[in-house]
């Protein structure tokens, strides 16, 4: 199944803002976030990871929770970042959200670490931030939106590197 296919089924800009918090539900199932039943960023997270762990590994890019899955995700960036890339098509908020989830779950896998999530913030889908048992925190779905819009500069398998080193203070 080609890229589009799959990325079609599911700047930090206003748009962009817009269109993670908007198209979160369109990648895990749920149902809007006014509905009653509607599932909290805990629960979406792992869900949407998943979901782009699927996504990538059917078209050919390697999504196994390891550090050198970061360079796989830099590569979809690369890849899909121009105006012909599947990020230009439509689903942008859909997939940032989804490989910020999966980077978030995989620096939890790595490193051991909690998810920080608001549901009564607006930009919550934004905003979610994973903190390390080493008391470091960051923000994934905000760093793909920067890999994104500035390219390599803000690369996710850069960022991910730097949390192997214990000593924090020596960075």
């Amino acid at each position: 199944m080609g890229l589009k296919k799959i990325f079609s089924k599911r700047e930090e800009t206003d748009t962009q803002k817009a269109e993670v918090q908007s198209n979160r539900t369109q990648n895990t199932g749920t149902q809007n976030a006014d509905a009653q039943s509607a599932s909290t960023l805990e629960e979406d997270i792992p869900k949407a990871a998943e979901w782009v762990v699927n996504a990538l590994n059917g078209s050919g890019y390697k999504a196994d929770y390891t550090l050198e899955s970061m360079k796989e995700v830099d590569r979809f960036f690369d890849e899909q970042s121009g105006p012909d890339g599947i990020l230009a098509k439509g689903n942008r908020g859909s997939i940032l959200f989804s490989l910020g989830s999966y980077v978030g779950q995989t620096v939890i896998r790595l490193h051991g670490g909690r998810w920080i999530t608001d549901d009564s913030d607006p930009q919550g889908e934004i905003n979610i931030a994973v903190e390390t048992a080493h008391g470091v925190t960051i923000w994934p779905v905000i760093r793909c939106m920067k890999r994104y819009r500035n390219g390599a500069e803000d690369s996710v398998y850069a960022l991910v590197s730097l949390l192997e080193h214990k000593d924090f203070d020596a960075i």
